[in-house]
């Protein structure tokens, strides 16, 4: 949220959450995302809110 509108990368996010040794894991990232999905969209499988940025991260949709 406190990025809202902005891609945050995958090691960012990754880090912030498990620590620095992370940073590579990115179907923990995956799992963490899908389940969010679950419990604040409509239709998980066409999210509005939790966006993929390809190849570099997720973005939270910007009100």
């Amino acid at each position: 949220m406190e990025h809202a509108g902005r891609p945050v990368r995958h090691e960012n996010l990754l880090r912030s959450i498990w620590g620095p040794p992370y940073g590579n894991e990115r179907e923990y990232l995956r799992v963490v995302i899908n389940q969010l999905r679950k419990k604040i969209e409509d239709d998980p499988a066409r999210p509005v809110y939790i966006l993929t940025e390809s190849h570099i991260g997720y973005r939270f949709r910007e009100e």
